[in-house]
């Protein structure tokens, strides 16, 4: 039987529909809308009765903030469409609904489908109503709802056919040939088919169609740089500085021997990094067989002691799927970049995001036919990226987006990403035969079949309209298992090699891992019946890791696997044969030889032409008020606040510097910094990344952008402290379709010369890079792009932060030499660099910033509003000096008497910057500066309510009657969950002894058998603590749903009312945590109860997107343990990030808190008072409220992440961050 539930946000909180309206109306121009409804709808099938009606209360809907129908009811609507998932693509929604009902049955899991349906009121006519279909349903992911209710959910596959073989291929001419890869839609050329024929002709047999089209994925640009690696038989050059660097890398080639390798994009790209290690210059770098990231030797320092790690690091794209699926394809790109330095056992702990996108203020009725307007692309994206991240658990230091119109060829979406592990947990070994070969995580499906061939083609309007097969789908929670499987030095250690599933699916991961190799595809796990052999050797579907162990320690690994929620099946072998065989449904389907495979096709020739550069030179404004103006609202200035801020910046507990600075979180960092991630111990040790690109110079010279993008990534790790001593640095490449015409060759051959020229000049080689060569729509290409990534490492103590510290502060322009051809004297730059370095470490530059794009001009006011000030432009200063291009120069804050360059101007108090007796205002300029994408990325919305000063002074603090010297403090981590190991270090600094337990859900009786354990261990424990995460992915639309089912399962909630009841126990809850506490009735009323329509409870911020920052907070009770160690009044900083976490209650509820001291915290602002500002109270919480407590006090919930401390955190925002919690819960029990 199939029950159907239509859940609709109460009016009040109804974001969507909102946002929708809005969009309606102002984008794409339906005047006559006068009302939008958005209803969830959920089909299930398999909980009946109780269960069902236990879901419909708890899962599908929340009292306080839904209504829920069993009919859609829609009268006077103008208009009512649904729209569902395509068939086959991964629905979150869905999948969490069924794993949280699941939890509460403890059998078998129901199927679940879900909609959403859109209710439009109002005049509108039939072609209104096709607009706003066009702009919610991208045929790509979704398509519009069937009303009827289906007889069964559960899906009977057809009997998938056998596998065809091409019957006549070897014997197919040119012209055949040309027509049969137009027929299978493949991206190999017309060489590579003929090469193709060739083989099976040898072969004596015609191929299989999974054969060809695992060929055609292998051979993929994507996957085998086939561009990067055409031979390029003739270079042209009209610049003499171009020809210069061509000479001296054909002379690089001469010294390293490489004279008789093919010359070609790939070679010239890596070739620098070869001769400087050669030369002794890269002495760090960690070479293997293994293909993961770019892999470094470092020293970590651990409790005082400098251990052996290996820093890894990578960056990746998804241009292609994200600019016709944005939020998958997003997702999906840091998904992806986090896996390649995973695979290499290393733990993901930081990431990047640049972004290149057209002008998202373009009215949508521009939008070029067969594309999706520009504001969806960049906002759907950013949600997609900040989704997956946020989930996994990666602090985002640095998200920023370059505007240019190339880009509306096609979008550039980069996720970089750093990771560590420590070298005794990293083995690499040479597969043996025998060996075999293990899948984990994820399942396979039909989602990225084709998704590497898709990202190697140019595109057409005609052509995005077919790529729904393309589209990987990501699920952020099955990534996070990895991630503490592989950080488990006892299965880390019994991993020989390791690759991740993405291009291609098991034909790359699986078969790039040994030269011989046999796969069962019958073995590999299935998301559904149905799936031909093709289809299961090239889905693309995501979170699976292929691994190659010795058979003897296969079960070993599969338990441990296991014990991470994380299914594990052994599907291929390790075989002396060079052939890669699949074999499916007792035929073998694929039977290659590795030579042939490792050929990468028929080899491609190519002719290039560098054209002359163009002019460099900026425009510079005649008016400097005018010229402040218009910089702070140019595209590539003005601040991207709104967009960063919907990413976690904090997870993970080292988060060096925020994404901005000073008391006002207005001025951005340059560069990340972060403190590696060390499970047990304590680092003072910081990875730096940061990145250079400017595509404005890169238009008129490909190879003086790349020059300057490596320079200007190498001067922001200076800016915030580094070294120049052991730099690394890897490139994002990505350029027109080169199609064969010599002049589009030219662009990256001058890029790649010109940033070859730089590693050489600087003496720092490129140690990895991702290239993409199909950023062609039609008539219009992508801007020639080369965007530099620099890492290296310092101590967290040596970090310095862009925003001016104190007014009369003198600043200082430290610039290099440039020579003739228009770029730095790497000599000059290098001593400069230097010069800083030793002052920052003498005390005497207290802050610095390089000038990029928007030159000094912008430095400065960026620097200056952090901390709420001015800037006086010293005498002598010209337009030309403020607004021309600088690149390569420092802008330095002084201590007193530094004499270096010279004298740029001086901070002021006075909010104004002035330059030559000209002024421009502070206020107007942030207003334009904050304001100028706040109709894409808002960020400084109005918000409104009820809020005072709560104030509890509770006598004598409480402590427990049983007395622990080493209190036990038990973890749950569910599916989803990412704070857990931030959480047991913060206790285990306390003199807490941790355990993290993680809930198991991979069969009915797995989750039977966690609930008893898990109350066993209760009844050990002396607190409880639930972290923070996104528990099931925040679904089905709503947070805390996955905990809240499994707590109130009996044997559970038993242990529970035990512990708090009878036992004088602890129990708290941040973030997710506290938002199941309050679900569940335990920070309200103290006990695990129904909830109800007026209870306080937690929902979506009143922003509608996720915030990330830091905020602070004014202790208002002392009643509870856990906050025994502060004072009423005192005020702390505390990072947040959430989308859920608006405090909701009437008067009455907010009344009862405040006389009871169960207000625990308040959101305050600078002058310690309660606020509804959303630059202090993020979510719009009802007074101001941040955290609250049980009756009694021994049950706190908090939206702040408190177990984000650690000494040298957040240096560019400061304050007191210690709220002292798990120091008052261990004192509790002392």
């Amino acid at each position: 039987m199939v029950n159907r539930l239509f859940v609709e946000k109460k009016e009040s909180l109804a974001s969507e529909a909102r946002a929708l309206f809005g969009e309606a109306v102002n984008m794409l121009g339906v005047r006559g809308l006068t009302r939008v409804r958005v209803i969830n709808r959920y089909d299930v099938e398999g909980a009946e009765g109780g269960l069902m009606e236990y879901a419909e209360r708890n899962i599908f809907s929340e009292p306080q903030l839904d209504d829920v129908s069993g009919t859609l009811e829609c009268e006077g609507a103008a208009a009512v469409f649904g729209v569902e998932p395509l068939p086959g693509q991964f629905d979150q929604r869905a999948d969490s609904a069924a794993q949280c009902i699941q939890l509460v049955s403890q059998g078998e899991k129901p199927v679940v489908r879900t909609a959403k349906f859109y209710v439009l009121y109002g005049d509108v006519s039939a072609e209104d109503i096709a607009k706003i279909k066009k702009f919610v349903i991208n045929p790509v992911e979704c398509r519009e709802a069937d009303f009827a209710l289906p007889d069964t959910l559960r899906t009977e596959y057809p009997e998938p056919h056998e596998v065809e073989i091409l019957t006549g291929f070897i014997n197919m001419d040119g012209e055949e040939l040309a027509g049969f890869v137009k027929k299978y839609g493949l991206a190999m050329d017309a060489d590579d088919v003929r090469f193709c024929r060739d083989y099976f002709a040898s072969e004596k047999r015609d191929p299989t169609l999974t054969e060809v089209r695992m060929i055609d994925t292998y051979w993929s640009d994507h996957c085998r740089h086939t561009t990067f690696l055409t031979t390029i038989d003739k270079a042209e050059f009209e610049d003499a500085e171009v020809q210069v660097a061509w000479e001296e890398y054909l002379a690089a080639r001469r010294t390293l021997g490489r004279e008789h390798k093919p010359v070609n994009l790939m070679d010239i790209a890596t070739i620098a990094a070869k001769l400087l290690r050669r030369q002794g210059k890269l002495p760090a770098l960690d070479e293997s067989d293994e293909i993961n990231a770019c892999t470094v030797k470092i020293k970590v320092n651990v409790d005082g002691k400098d251990e052996d790690w290996l820093l890894l690091f990578k960056n990746e794209t998804h241009n292609h799927p994200t600019e016709i699926e944005p939020f998958g394809g997003a997702a999906t790109c840091i998904g992806g970049a986090i896996r390649d330095p995973l695979s290499g056992r290393a733990y993901v702990y930081s990431a990047m995001r640049v972004t290149g996108a057209g002008d998202p203020l373009t009215p949508v009725e521009d939008t070029l036919p067969g594309k999706l307007p520009q504001k969806k692309i960049v906002t759907t994206a950013a949600a997609g990226y900040s989704s997956y991240g946020n989930q996994i658990g990666l602090a985002t230091g640095i998200v920023d987006e370059i505007y240019h119109p190339g880009y509306v060829a096609k979008r550039l979406e980069i996720g970089a990403v750093t990771g560590a592990a420590p070298a005794r947990n990293v083995v690499r070994e040479v597969p043996a035969p025998g060996d075999v070969v293990i899948l984990l995580g994820g399942r396979t499906g039909r989602d990225g079949c084709g998704g590497a061939t898709g990202s190697s083609k140019a595109h057409s309007a005609e052509s995005l309209s077919t790529c729904g097969a393309e589209v990987q789908k990501g699920n952020a929670p099955e990534e996070r298992k990895l991630q503490r499987l592989f950080r488990n030095p006892e299965a880390s250690l019994l991993i020989k090699r390791c690759n991740d599933f993405g291009a291609g699916g098991v034909s790359v991961a699986i078969g790039e891992l040994a030269d011989g190799l046999f796969i069962d595809l019958n073995a590999v796990p299935k998301k559904y019946e149905g799936l031909d052999g093709t289809e299961l050797a090239i889905s693309e579907s995501q979170e699976r890791m292929a691994v190659v162990v010795a058979p003897e320690n296969a079960e070993k690994f599969r338990a441990l696997a296991s014990a991470e929620n994380l299914e594990a099946t052994v599907v291929a072998k390790v075989t002396e044969e060079p052939r890669l065989r699949m074999r499916w449904n007792g035929k073998i389907i694929v039977d290659i030889s590795r030579e042939f495979l490792n050929s990468n096709g028929a080899e491609k020739h190519a002719e290039a032409r560098q054209k002359k550069a163009g002019s460099l030179k900026k425009e510079i404004p005649t008016d400097f008020a005018e010229g402040m103006k218009q910089l702070v609202g140019d595209l590539n200035v003005c601040s991207k606040r709104g967009l960063s801020e919907r990413f976690d910046s904090t997870i993970g507990a080292g988060t060096v510097m925020m994404p901005f600075g000073g008391r006002n979180q207005l001025t951005p960092i340059q560069c990340m910094v972060n403190k590696v991630s060390v499970e047990k111990g304590e680092t003072d040790t910081c990875s730096l990344m940061s990145w250079g690109f400017n595509p404005y110079i890169s238009e008129k010279s490909p190879f003086h952008g790349a020059y300057l993008a490596v320079v200007e990534s190498v001067a922001k790790l200076v800016c915030a402290g580094a070294s120049t001593d052991e730099v690394w640095l890897t490139f994002q490449e990505y350029f027109e379709k080169p199609m064969g015409v010599p002049e589009r060759w030219g662009k990256p051959l001058a890029a790649l010369l010109g940033a070859f020229r730089a590693q050489l000049d600087l003496g720092m080689g490129a140690i990895g890079g991702k290239d993409s060569m199909s950023g062609t729509f039609e008539h219009i290409d992508v801007p020639p792009t080369l965007v530099s990534f620099a890492v290296t490492t310092e101590k967290a103590s040596d970090a310095v932060s862009a925003e001016f510290k104190r007014a009369g502060s003198e600043v200082r322009l430290l610039e290099c030499e440039y020579g003739v051809d228009g770029l730095p004297v790497a000599a000059s730059f290098l001593e400069n660099a230097a010069k800083v370095h030793a002052l920052m470490r003498e005390g005497k530059v207290v802050s610095a910033y390089t000038p990029g794009f928007g030159g000094v001009a912008e430095a400065v006011f960026k620097c200056a509003i952090g901390n709420g000030f001015g800037f006086a432009f010293a005498d002598g200063v010209t337009l030309d000096d403020a607004f021309g291009y600088k690149y390569g120069a420092f802008v330095l804050e002084c201590a007193d008497g530094v004499d270096v360059g010279r004298k740029l101007g001086t901070v002021t108090a006075e909010r104004a910057f002035v330059l030559g007796g000209c002024k421009a205002g502070a206020e107007e300029l942030l207003s334009l500066y904050e304001n100028k994408l706040e109709s894409v990325y808002s960020c400084n919305i109005a918000q409104s309510g009820y809020a005072h000063k709560a104030t509890y002074t509770a006598g004598k603090a409480q402590r427990s009657a049983e007395k622990f010297a080493a209190p036990r403090m038990l973890i749950p981590v569910f599916p989803g969950t990412n704070c857990e190991y931030d959480t047991a270090k913060a206790a285990r600094r306390a003199g807490i002894v941790p355990e993290i337990f993680v809930i198991n859900n991979l069969t009915p009786s797995a989750v039977a058998e966690s609930a008893e354990k898990f109350a066993d261990l209760i009844r050990g424990a002396q607190m409880i603590f639930i972290p923070g995460g996104f528990s099931g992915g925040d679904e089905p639309d709503g947070s805390g749903k996955f905990i809240t089912s499994f707590f109130r399962g009996a044997r559970v909630a038993d242990a529970v009312r035990d512990l708090l009841k009878r036992r004088d126990g602890l129990m708290a809850g941040i973030c997710n945590g506290f938002q199941a506490l309050i679900k569940l009735g335990l920070v309200t009323h103290g006990d695990i109860v129904d909830a109800a329509a007026d209870y306080p409870t937690l929902t979506y911020n009143t922003i509608a997107r996720h915030q990330s920052m830091i905020v602070r907070t004014r202790v208002c009770s002392n009643l509870s343990p856990w906050l025994s160690g502060m004072t009423p009044g005192d005020i702390v900083n505390v990072p947040v990030s959430h989308g859920e976490g608006r405090f909701m209650a009437d008067r009455e509820w907010l009344d009862r808190l405040e006389k009871n001291g169960q207000i625990a915290t308040q959101y305050v602002d600078l002058s310690g008072e309660p606020t509804f500002d959303v630059a202090f109270n993020p979510n719009g919480s009802d007074m101001a409220i941040e955290g609250i407590t049980s009756p009694d006090g021994r049950v706190l919930g908090k939206m702040g992440h408190s177990e984000r401390v650690d000494d040298g955190l957040y240096v560019n925002v400061p304050g007191n961050y210690d709220i002292r919690l798990f120091e008052s819960a261990a004192a509790y029990f002392a």
